[in-house]
């Protein structure tokens, strides 16, 4: 009996230990995983200057096109606008 216990007890020190190591392996990844996701972070940080750059961009554009759009829309709706009127009064 009493060799029971020791056999137990020695494997009891052992699954400790081995648990110690793997909650250390596990914190050294962790602290990987939190290097890359600040790496990261900082990138699209840089990042956000291009998008807001490209998205005024693209307002300006929508704003210029809408306006060239309208004008050769009144443009053409007048000229069939006044040929309608020609034919009528004929």
């Amino acid at each position: 009996m009493e060799f029971l216990g020791v056999i137990l007890d020695s494997l009891l020190i052992v699954l400790v230990i081995i648990l110690i190591i793997l909650a250390l392996k596990a914190l050294d990844t962790l602290n990987k995983v939190d290097a890359i996701l600040d790496d990261t972070k900082r990138k699209l940080d840089s990042l956000d200057g291009v998008f807001s750059l490209v998205n005024t961009v693209n307002e300006k554009l929508t704003v210029v096109t809408d306006t060239v759009i309208s004008s050769i829309v009144n443009f053409i709706s007048s000229i069939f606008k006044k040929k309608g009127k020609e034919d009528i009064d004929e």
